[in-house]
């Protein structure tokens, strides 16, 4: 199998959304199952329905950390920061790379809300967004993560 990278940019040319394609190239990593994932995944592309607010390769991102470091007590203070932390580190990761975690940010878009009907996916459309390569960017950042994790575990 590809790299978890590869796979989201592969979905994500295929045309899922930005999300999905983040989310569910970790189905073998969050145990949930494809389908659920495209479904779970699929409100948060183009920032949030084409909100263009929290880049959806972003929030993908936040779900895999979720379902794979996520907390479960709402009165574990201690798991909810650590929790926070994580999320907030991926975030500065992704930020430091690209400038922003904000959709419209990203695309160098003006409007802070955009019409609800999904572009059509064509050659003029992969040209004009770095949509592809952020997703890329998210996935990566996921697997660092995780394999930094699994080194810092195989010391203890």
């Amino acid at each position: 199998m590809s790299t978890h990278s590869e796979y989201a940019k592969e979905l994500f040319l295929k045309g899922y959304n930005c999300s999905q394609a983040v989310f569910a190239a970790f189905c073998d990593e969050t145990g949930v199952d494809t389908e659920t994932a495209l479904k779970i995944a699929s409100s948060f592309g183009g920032g949030m329905g084409r909100l263009r607010e929290v880049c959806g390769a972003v929030s993908g991102m936040f779900m895999v950390a979720g379902m794979k470091n996520g907390y479960i007590d709402p009165s574990d203070r201690k798991a909810k920061s650590e929790h926070y932390k994580l999320i907030q580190d991926l975030a500065k990761e992704f930020e430091k790379e690209n400038g922003s975690i904000v959709c419209r940010e990203l695309l160098g878009l003006s409007i802070k809300k955009d019409n609800y009907e999904p572009e059509e996916r064509n050659q003029n459309y992969y040209k004009k967004r770095p949509c592809s390569e952020l997703v890329w960017q998210a996935a990566k950042i996921l697997d660092d993560y995780f394999k930094k994790i699994e080194t810092t575990d195989s010391e203890k």
